[in-house]
């Protein structure tokens, strides 16, 4: 996916359409918007590619999570 840096980023209140979970990627269509957790992002990155107008891609940011997260929470 290309990620666009560019955009707002994502917070703890916006969800994936999905399931519910933290959403991590906002696909721009034609008709709107759709926003997926990293997971779902991925299992459906195929079709999100090929419908897709822009896909803003803020995954990164649970790298730098992970890495800043005390020890008993990852």
């Amino acid at each position: 996916m290309n990620a666009t840096l560019t955009s707002t980023p994502l917070t703890a209140t916006d969800r994936c359409d999905r399931c519910g979970a933290r959403a991590y990627i906002r696909v721009v269509l034609p008709v709107g918007e759709l926003l997926f957790c990293a997971h779902h992002g991925r299992a459906h990155d195929e079709a999100i590619k090929a419908q897709a107008v822009e896909v803003h891609d803020h995954t990164q940011t649970l790298e730098e999570t992970v890495a800043t997260a005390p020890t008993d929470e990852r």
